[in-house]
């Protein structure tokens, strides 16, 4: 019998957890308290109380190929960077190709799960109330400690985001927006690692090929099929990205979650045992090696090897250049340019360096 795993929210982090699930065989129910998929990308002229939304004419600011999902490449007509509109669009193609929606129970409210969601998979942000109109901030005008006032039109509250658990409190303590969760994810004091927080990051670059690699792990570990270290392991483990992120960045609220896009990718794959072995690749696909060393860090690498491995994987990287030109050139882009993104005659030297080096390494041995 499957095992059966609740996924809070119906977002871009919510939707990649279904599928990772049905991947690895779970059974995943998906409670969205909201009528449609999408969480935050779904833009509504009245936004629904309680529901972050994006305004009328967000364009997101990273480009098709580094926010795709790893076995679903966004459409080559697909504007690299895409109005909020053809977000949706694609991520209705990707619950459309997968079959995700029969998993989905829409309109779930928070006293039906003991808290709320704002479709990031399992993660709950709070906005920040506008305090009470009162003495402080009259209607025409600012008064402020000192006793001075200014005269103003409008006040724009850009406090930022403050994160809590008030129903996991008993599990996910968080403290000056800072939680102890092992990458990010697994909280470290639960007897089985049965609950996982799914893009409760801030990264620096895209956040959907974040959450999908983030859950695929996750439901391997759900699985049983791999262990998580050691409580005192993960905890050292914490401490040490705290340390790191203190001497970055200044003390601050907003910085608590912060990862870098390669870095912590490269981290889950390896964790996952899906980070690309270079050695090999050049060994068994040098054009393939090449575009993997000196190209984009694009998410399809991460589906080149180990569990949950997509044979389309290959031509997706070869073939990325070709998405990124296509929307530029119209009808004369689908004449087919160069698909490698890596020049041809940095890939020729490359390839005569490296079997120079293999020959005197011949040479030399033994």
């Amino acid at each position: 019998m499957a095992r059966r795993v609740a996924v809070i929210g119906g977002g871009s982090s919510g939707l990649c957890a279904i599928k990772a699930c049905l991947d690895e065989g779970l059974e995943p129910v998906c409670f969205e308290r909201s009528r449609d998929i999408g969480g935050l990308w779904r833009f509504e002229e009245q936004p629904e109380e309680g529901r972050a939304s994006i305004y009328r004419s967000v364009i997101i600011n990273t480009s098709k190929e580094m926010m795709c999902f790893s076995d679903f490449p966004i459409p080559d007509d697909f504007p690299n960077y895409m109005h909020h509109s053809k977000i949706m669009e694609y991520f209705r193609m990707y619950a459309r190709r997968f079959d995700l929606l029969r998993h989905v129970r829409f309109g779930v409210r928070d006293g039906d799960l003991g808290g709320g969601t704002q479709g990031s998979g399992g993660c709950k942000t709070l906005i920040p109330a506008p305090p009470c109109p009162d003495q402080r901030v009259p209607r025409t005008s600012a008064i402020f400690e000192d006793g001075t006032r200014e005269d103003i039109d409008a006040v724009v509250f850009a406090t930022g985001y403050s994160f809590s658990f008030p129903f996991l409190e008993e599990c996910v303590k968080v403290v000056e927006n800072q939680a102890s969760l092992y990458k990010f994810m697994f909280p470290v004091d639960l007897e089985k690692p049965t609950l996982a927080f799914i893009g409760f990051i801030q990264p620096l670059g895209a956040i959907m090929p974040i959450s999908e690699l983030q859950c695929r792990w996750a439901t391997r570990v759900f699985k049983g099929l791999q262990e998580l270290p050691p409580t005192s392991t993960m905890l050292a483990d914490i401490a040490q990205t705290k340390e790191k992120m203190a001497k970055r960045y200044v003390a601050s609220r907003r910085h608590t979650i912060q990862v870098d896009y390669i870095p912590y990718m490269d981290e889950l794959a390896c964790q996952l045992g899906v980070k690309p072995n270079l050695p090999l690749l050049f060994l068994t696909d040098p054009p393939l090696a090449l575009e993997v060393l000196l190209g984009p860090c694009t998410p399809y690498q991460y589906r080149l090897r180990g569990p949950g491995a997509w044979r389309g994987a290959r031509a997706a990287i070869l073939t990325q250049r070709q998405r990124v030109l296509q929307p530029l050139c119209g009808a004369a882009g689908r004449s087919g340019p160069r698909s490698s993104s890596v020049p041809h005659l940095l890939k020729v030297c490359f390839s005569i360096g490296l079997i120079a080096a293999t020959l005197v390494y011949i040479s030399l041995s033994p």
